[in-house]
This record gives C-alpha cells, structure tokens and sequence, in this order.
C-alpha cells in the first residue's frame, strides 16, 4: 500500500509561532551589520524594514504551503488479492472425480483498489480486479485483463456511485448474505439451484449510506456496442438490519437474448452463536433457460471464535411443469487459521428430480455435468483461501 500523508497542519503551527522569533533575528542582523555605518535613526528604520520584511515574507508562503500540502495529501492505492484453492471429489452419476478448484468459496483474484479525497469528506474511488485459476494461472477470462471489475465513481455522504463493470448487486456480498455457505463451494444450495447475473459491463450504481438501518443499491446497465440502444438490465437491492435481525429483497431484469428475471429474498437471525437463514430466489431467462422458483434454509453454529460448522437445505421447483426439481442437503466447517488463512471442508447431496441438471458448482467453478438428465450428484470438497 502507498500513502501520500499530509503533515501541514502541524508544520504551520510551528511556522507561525516562530515567524516572530524569526524576524526578531533579522532585525538584530540588520542592527549589527550597519552599527558603524548609520546613525541610531537610520538604524532604528532599517531594523524595523528588515522585521517587518521577513515577517510578509515568511506569512505569504503560508497559503504555497498549505496549496502543496493539500496536493500530498491524496488518497493512497492498495494491492490486494485472494488466492482459493480447494480438491472436489464428485460423482455426478457415473462414478467419482477428483479435480483441483480454483475459486469455489470466493474467485480467485489480484487488484488494485485506490481513493484520492477532493474535500468535504468526498472522494474519488476505483477498483481494477482480475479473476484467474490459482489451479493453473490462467485468466478466468481469456484477453480479458480485468474482467471482474473495472470501474471509477465517487464516495461521499450522500452515498457511493460507480461507473464500469461491476459485480451485480445481487452476487456476493448480497446473495452470500441470505446463506450459512456464503454463496459458494459445492455446499451452497443456494448458489447451485438459483440463477443470477454475476457481472455487469457498463453499468451506473449508486449505493446509498445506511439509514436507520436501512440501505439501498441501484443499478443500471447500458447495452454493449451493437447491441441496440437503450437500458440493457436494471438490478436493485434493499437492507434492513435491527439488532440481530436482517431482512433482504433483490431483483434484476436484464434484456436481450439471453435476458434474466430474478428475485432473491430472505431474512437471517442471530440466537446467540448460531445464526439461521431463510432465503426465497424465483427466475426465468438466460440460457438454457432456467424457470425455477424454490427455498433455501441453513444455519451456521460459532463453535469458537475461530471454527464454525454449518448445515442447509435447499429445494428448487420447475416452473415449467414438467417435474424436473431438485433438493440439496449439505454440511461445512471452516477453520480460521490466522488473519488471513480460511480451511473450509464442505460435502453435499443433490438429487435432481425428473430431467433436471442441476450440478455441484462453486463461485466461479462450473459443476461436472450429471451423466444423464436426473441423475443424483455428491461430493465433498476441501479447500483454503489465503488472502493479502
């Protein structure tokens, strides 16, 4: 992390209580170095030029001082980065696999996030982000340097706005918000039987600051180069946290071929060390198209400040009427290490009801497709997220 700090105000101080002391010397020399060469008068009115002069010098660079120490005083720039790699032992209907993920609990990923303050407690902000496989190095999207986010905007009281691509308000934190399994590793029902939109390109939020507890996320999206004109998905969120208590509501609705409706909304509660969720999700769009509603419930238990054990269930319901409906049954422990050190262990059972293809999947870790429409998947998964 770079920081440019300002220590102005502190020198100023000094400055001024001394700019006297200062001038009181300049007087002295102008009084010794003309002593045989004027009289006391001509003395007297050369000292108090030589005073009077170092002071209007010494206060007019004042405001110079003060302008530099301003322009030091921007902001800083932080590196920061996650690295989540985990093994996935999965049968998806046809025998077990072993594979090394990248990402399943939370992506993969390097940036650069900055804020430079204008004054008045505003700023200006931004966020350079690149997903890639810790597996194998790879970038998560080929000629794609930042295809996380790349995006500038302003924090101020009356809230947050940001300009680029972004995560949708509905991704992780929002949806991890509604889970015991924080929306990712093969474990989340939530994440594997729901459909959103991940991220947004030329998208303009505004997040608002909290009040009475209650905040609100708006985003809208405009349409990629050739792709019409016009508004090309909108996405809000909405909070409400009293005590213990946090109530959720989200909808996005993206247009075009591949165009997505979804809802997400739930509630959690804290009864002492063990927190419960309870999250509603519903969609139609995308492709395949996926026209599902259902329901997910878990909880996670702090056994110590440092481990916590978690269990779920989630069950998914085709709209369509055709029967192809899926449930997830799945448990997790995860170990804090240190500060920046996560263990997480996590196993899970889908059954996939009918023709449906439902899969283990994780943040951004695609599921081994099932063997046959219908068929169940398991599997467990061990994995450690490092962060810096």
């Amino acid at each position: 992390m770079w920081h440019r700090s300002n220590f102005v105000a502190e020198f100023i101080a000094n400055f001024i209580a001394t700019a006297d002391q200062l001038a009181t010397v300049a007087e002295f020399n102008c009084q010794e170095a003309d002593s045989t060469a004027m009289n006391s008068p001509a003395r007297h009115y050369a000292a108090l030029f030589c005073r009077r002069t170092c002071k209007h010098a010494l206060y007019c660079a004042l405001p110079l001082l003060a302008t530099a120490g301003t322009v030091r005083a921007q902001g800083s720039v932080t590196l920061y980065g996650t690295l989540d790699t985990s093994i996935e032992v999965t049968n998806p209907g046809n025998g077990w696999t072993a594979r090394m993920d990248s990402g399943a609990y939370r992506g993969s990923r390097v940036g650069l996030r900055g804020s430079d303050p204008l004054g008045n407690d505003t700023s200006v902000i931004f966020d350079l982000e690149n997903g890639f496989g810790s597996a194998n190095g790879t970038l998560d999207t080929a000629g794609t340097l930042f295809n996380r986010q790349a995006w500038i905007g302003l924090n101020a009281p009356w809230g947050e706005t940001r300009f680029g691509r972004q995560y949708s308000p509905l991704y992780i934190p929002f949806k991890g918000g509604l889970d015991a399994f924080g929306a990712g590793t093969i474990g989340s029902g939530l994440n594997n039987l729901s459909k959103i939109t991940p991220y947004t390109d030329n998208a303009l939020t505004w997040i608002s600051p909290s009040v009475a507890g209650f905040d609100f996320t708006g985003m809208a999206a405009l349409r990629d180069p050739g792709d019409g004109n016009g508004i090309g998905g909108y996405y809000v969120t909405a909070n409400y946290t009293l005590d213990a208590l946090q109530l959720s509501y989200a909808r996005q609705q993206t247009h075009g071929d591949t165009g997505l409706r979804a809802n997400l909304a739930g509630a959690s509660y804290l009864f002492g060390p063990v927190r419960t969720y309870v999250a509603l999700f519903n969609g139609d769009g995308g492709s395949p198209r996926y026209h599902d509603d259902g329901v997910s419930l878990s909880a996670s238990w702090a056994i110590s400040p440092l481990a916590r054990a978690s269990l779920g269930y989630a069950h998914a319901r085709d709209r369509s009427g055709e029967g192809n409906n899926a449930d997830q049954f799945s448990v997790a422990f995860e170990y804090t290490l240190s500060r920046s050190l996560l263990l997480y262990f996590t196993a899970a059972d889908l059954e996939n009801r009918g023709n449906a293809t439902f899969t283990l999947r994780g943040v951004n870790v695609t599921g081994l497709p099932v063997a046959y429409p219908g068929a169940p998947v398991r599997g467990v998964q061990l994995g450690m997220i490092e962060r810096f």
